[in-house]
């Protein structure tokens, strides 16, 4: 893996081809979101987002937990304060990368956690990871994405019953709600998380950013508004230098040589 910056010591980004690696670097404190963190990983996603080598990002984090919530001593001096929330919320500067983001969820994604995990595309997680929203439990509730991304997830009925109950799940619970894409084992998340970016990195650029958009997008349409705006993107495909390369590689029978362009 190449570096491409150090935001130390809560935040790394690396390299590895076309995937941009950005891992959570707070083990010794479970990973959990403090002000310099959320202004390191906003940073670390800018980073990726303009970076035109950068075809798919891979989201993680060190040590044997992804992210287990926000740093408590933070959220005790300040969270009744809307722009103390501010500077915790992290989940927007990830969902705002145009281009596929894979979470591999080395451990367990809990709170602020698992709202950084739905602000991704696509979710690998280990078999020991756990799941939870368990901020009523704390006398607030999800104040980063969670009770918007999860019911568009797993289903209004569901995200309701776990928020509600503060419900913690297992990988195979998660798994089977469509929680997540993919269970592995502890010592192979990342590297089926690596496989599964790079694979996505292979296709045409500009094509996958379309798809993300028109499937993220989508969701806030009706569906007539959806089917144009799938139209209006598959037209301005059209014109993109990468999809006459991928009809022609197909022809060919050789493999595609992807420029962005």
């Amino acid at each position: 893996m190449v570096p491409v910056a150090d935001f130390d010591p809560s935040v790394t980004l690396t390299r590895d081809g076309r995937v941009a690696i950005i891992t959570l670097n707070r083990s010794e404190h479970r990973n959990e979101i403090n002000v310099d963190m959320s202004f390191d990983l906003a940073d670390a996603c800018l980073s990726a987002q303009q970076d035109d080598e950068i075809w798919a990002v891979l989201l993680t984090g060190s040590g044997d937990i992804f992210c287990a919530g926000s740093d408590e001593s933070e959220l005790a001096s300040g969270w009744q304060e809307a722009s103390a929330l501010d500077r915790l919320r992290v989940c927007e500067s990830v969902a705002s990368i145009d281009k596929p983001v894979v979470a591999a969820l080395n451990g367990d994604a809990i709170d602020q956690g698992l709202e950084i995990a739905l602000a991704c595309d696509l979710r690998v997680a280990s078999s020991a990871a756990s799941f939870g929203l368990t901020h009523l439990e704390k006398g607030f509730i999800p104040w980063d994405g969670g009770t918007q991304r999860l019911p568009r997830l797993i289903g209004t009925s569901r995200a309701t019953e776990m928020i509600l109950s503060s419900r913690i799940l297992t990988s195979d619970e998660a798994l089977d709600l469509g929680l997540v894409n993919l269970v592995t084992e502890p010592e192979d998340v990342v590297s089926r998380a690596i496989e599964l970016a790079s694979t996505i990195a292979r296709h045409g650029p500009t094509a996958n950013r379309y798809i993300k958009e028109a499937v993220m997008k989508g969701l806030d349409m009706t569906l007539e508004q959806g089917m144009r705006l799938e139209a209006d993107l598959s037209f301005l495909l059209q014109s993109a230098s990468d999809r006459a390369e991928g009809l022609a590689s197909f022809l060919e029978r050789r493999p595609p040589t992807y420029t962005g362009k």
